[in-house]
């Protein structure tokens, strides 16, 4: 067996963490706009030397991202971002490191892939009341290969000159509360991390600022995260407010293990969450932890891959 490698995926050298590290960004196997093949080329040009490519609810990019990772000398992990429910909210928790080809994780991703079909399908029925015909195979055309999402229904609006920018599609169509925001029973986060987890892979609660809770209901959410045994949390997500950072910082103190378990408090992860080059505030390798904090990629470099 490749000595850098358990069961197929990275274990971390001194390389890989040499430079900028990125741990969840997005290829047009889910919403981004760059191939995997792309993305990997712009984050070695952006000194990333740690980078793990996290699709939402797909690991359709990875192979291709792995094959110009080694062509890049830049290490990979294979990661995704899967959707769940918390209560009636909906959360994210990327799985890093992950056995894609694990059955967990296969079914996971196939249970929420026809959740996305149907949703599609759904919100184009909705656009189309509203007179935008052609909603579905317009998104298509945007989506490729992969499951059709509220951004490639978004791009299809611009291009067919309904609204000026995605940004206004959200506003008047597609966000929340608006007739393209089609409610969606995805699993509860529980589950997901079970998932993550009988997949080898570390779960991480993504942006937990992006949410819109107070500070007593963010709270509630990473105690029971943690709880389900999830590993870390995304503390610094794109450029983000140093106030802010140490907003999760302060309640990350205040989450504690569930007594009797065998492993310590929730980890430290990061991530620029880049979908396309015109955002700087999300550009890749733009994102960098605090002092103080123990990062999530601590887990990978003993060669204890898989997480107990």
């Amino acid at each position: 067996m490749d000595p850098e490698h358990s069961l197929g995926r990275p274990l971390l050298t001194e390389q890989a963490l040499s430079g900028q590290i990125d741990l969840h960004c997005h290829s047009t196997a889910s919403d981004g706009i760059l191939s995997p093949t792309a993305l990997v080329s712009r984050a070695k040009s952006a000194g990333v030397t740690l980078l793990a490519l996290t699709d939402h609810d797909t690991v359709a990019g990875i192979d291709e991202a792995e094959a110009e990772a080694r062509a890049q000398g830049l290490t990979l992990l294979p990661g995704i971002e899967l959707t769940a429910l918390w209560g009636r909210r909906v959360v994210h928790i990327v799985g890093l490191n992950v056995d894609r080809r694990a059955t967990a994780l296969v079914q996971a991703i196939r249970l929420r892939d026809q959740l996305r079909r149907d949703r599609a399908q759904q919100i184009a029925e909705r656009l189309e009341k509203r007179g935008f015909a052609g909603a579905l195979a317009g998104a298509r055309t945007f989506a490729g290969e992969g499951v059709i999402g509220r951004p490639h229904f978004a791009r299809w609006m611009v291009e067919a000159g309904h609204v000026s920018d995605s940004g206004k599609a959200f506003k008047r169509y597609l966000g929340a509360g608006k007739i393209g925001d089609v409610a969606v029973p995805w699993p509860d986060m529980a589950e997901t991390i079970s998932a993550i987890r009988s997949a080898g892979g570390a779960a991480v609660l993504a942006h937990p600022l992006k949410y819109g809770l107070t500070r007593t209901k963010l709270r509630a959410l990473l105690a029971d995260f943690c709880a389900a045994a999830g590993d870390a949390v995304e503390v610094v997500c794109g450029q983000q407010n140093p106030v802010q950072t140490r907003e999760i910082l302060s309640l990350l103190d205040q989450v504690t293990v569930p007594a009797g378990e065998p492993r310590g408090p929730l980890l430290a992860s990061l991530g620029s969450d880049f979908h396309q080059p015109d955002q700087p505030w999300r550009a890749l390798g733009c994102v960098r932890l605090p002092a103080g904090v123990e990062p999530v990629w601590n887990l990978w470099q003993t060669g204890a891959n898989q997480i107990q």
